[in-house]
């Protein structure tokens, strides 16, 4: 049985949860066997959606690796696109940049690597990094806001879908996030043992 936090059933604060989470999360991205698995869930539900322009993520400590995947991804069709997040500024929505394995990079903002390209993509799928997530979906990140700027700001006509990429002993059971106004879930996170779905898969949703 994968370990998990549990705490009561009320909601907790999310700088209580990412406290004890971070470190969870490290020690689960260390096992070969768990990123392997969770790689195999992803290829499956993107699959099944069929995207042509993928947002990821350059991994930080402790999240999930998606870049060799999504090399393989494109190789596989021509036709598909794959971009990364770019900070213009501090606190500002993400920019996503179109990204191949072999595109020049540049510093950004927090250090994180980002496309030197300015060709801008708008993805129709949108893989997010969690620190947790909880039975609704709702995820726990940084504390940034940036997903949530980004998506209340979307420049395309539907918002992406947004699979959370997560490992299932970050999930919180006994519990939920707090939440705040800006707060949505995702459309589905995928962990290591479970693709867990909330109403809103696959479905895109008009932006408001």
């Amino acid at each position: 049985m994968e370990p998990r936090i549990a705490r009561n059933p009320r909601a907790q604060s999310k700088k209580d949860w990412r406290a004890g989470l971070l470190a969870t999360r490290l020690e689960a991205a260390s096992d070969v066997v768990r990123s392997g698995a969770l790689e195999a869930r992803l290829a499956t539900l993107v699959e099944g959606l069929d995207p042509r322009s993928i947002g990821f993520y350059w991994p930080l400590r402790g999240e999930f690796d998606a870049r060799g995947w999504i090399e393989s991804w494109l190789a596989a069709d021509t036709s598909r696109r794959a971009a990364l997040p770019v900070i213009a500024e501090r606190h500002a929505p993400l920019a996503f940049h179109l990204w191949t394995p072999d595109a020049p990079m540049r510093e950004g903002h927090h250090g994180i690597p980002e496309p030197a390209s300015q060709e801008r993509a708008t993805p129709d799928l949108l893989l997010v990094p969690c620190v947790g997530f909880d039975a609704d979906c709702y995820r726990l990140g940084y504390g940034g806001g940036y997903y949530d700027r980004t998506l209340a700001a979307w420049p395309g006509d539907a918002l992406p879908v947004t699979v959370g990429i997560a490992y299932e002993a970050c999930r919180i059971d006994d519990g939920v996030l707090e939440r705040e106004a800006h707060d949505l879930p995702l459309d589905a996170v995928v962990t290591d043992t479970a693709t867990h779905l909330t109403a809103r898969f696959p479905v895109r949703h008009e932006t408001r």
